[in-house]
């Protein structure tokens, strides 16, 4: 299966400051990918890079089969952007601003009328389809700007910070709706929210300073792990028995109460062997475990792991 996005060893300056520096990686077809890092990172950069309205300043990237620098103008046929911010014209109705981005598009006759309609259906807008573009609500906005860019049926969906400003129920149907798009469409996504991220990709990259520090923040082995396990017992009893155990690195009881079994989070240093011996250190201590099962990693202690190395590396 070819990917929709390779990039290798993407570079931005922007005078003497990076901006981007040595990035590289590949994006298959139907993944959601979200681009996580502080603001300052270089998500938009790189966004704009892909989208055709950057050029790099080293290394190359293809999308969609085109060469984002060589094959502009048919590159960005198969992209459909989404900036921060996007810009709607508040003097058109939904409609008529739907028609003419079409129209900018390339699509020409009737096919104009079919995308609006599938777009509009799509992304529900056909009770605002008459209003002017700028008595929407935000939510309805964004709503608008996704539409406008899903009218070609693109290859390559691109949305920075698709849910920046909106209120929670908004936030909600805009996540909703992009999780909707998993598989039929390829999308890349930009966000510095976490939670939000961690709800919607399928796969996370990190970045600080412009450098990727990884493709695939859940999916590589972290330095770190976490144990959940429910174990009769008091806690102060589990803390002695586990006390001998190398490897842990903190204990903490889960909400719920004082009722037995309880259950506790240990999060510890990853190396062969340590749930077994959680396992063996609580039978010898004769506090019966009733599960004992290994989390999935959590994004943000992921994150601040990555994120930490640099600093700590040039402190």
């Amino acid at each position: 299966m070819t990917a929709v996005v390779v990039a290798e060893r993407l570079s931005k300056w922007y005078g003497r400051r990076r901006a981007v520096a040595d990035v590289s990686f590949s994006v298959e077809p139907g993944e959601v990918i979200g681009l996580l890092g502080p603001n300052g990172s270089g998500k938009s950069t790189i966004f704009r890079i892909l989208t055709g309205y950057l050029a790099p300043s080293s290394g190359t990237a293809i999308v969609a089969g085109f060469d984002v620098v060589a094959q502009s103008l048919a590159m960005r046929r198969e992209v459909g952007y989404v900036p921060e911010d996007a810009p709607i014209y508040d003097h058109m109705r939904v409609a008529e601003f739907l028609r003419f981005m079409a129209e900018v598009k390339g699509l020409r006759g009737a096919a104009i009328g079919r995308a609006v309609a599938a777009a509009a259906s799509r992304l529900e807008l056909d009770r605002v389809m008459a209003m002017p573009a700028g008595k929407l609500s935000r939510g309805f906005r964004q709503r608008v700007a996704i539409a406008q860019a899903l009218l070609t049926e693109p290859k390559l969906l691109v949305l920075d910070e698709p849910t920046s400003g909106l209120d929670p129920h908004q936030v909600i149907a805009v996540r909703e709706l992009i999780k909707s798009l998993a598989g039929a469409q390829t999308v890349l996504l930009a966000s510095h929210v976490l939670t939000e991220i961690e709800k919607i990709a399928t796969r996370t990259m990190i970045l600080l300073d412009g450098r990727l520090l990884t493709a695939d923040a859940l999916g590589a082995a972290p330095d770190s792990l976490r144990l959940k396990l429910r174990v009769a017992g008091g806690e102060g009893a589990l803390r002695a028995a586990l006390r001998g155990v190398s490897g842990i690195t903190a204990i903490a009881a889960e909400p719920g109460g004082e009722d037995e079994p309880r259950s506790y989070v240990l999060d510890g240093k990853r190396r062969a062997g340590l749930a077994a011996d959680v396992a063996t250190a609580l039978a010898a201590a004769g506090l019966p475990v009733s599960a004992l099962v290994e989390a999935p990693p959590d994004l943000e202690q992921v994150f601040l792991d990555l994120t930490r190395r640099p600093i700590a590396a040039t402190a």
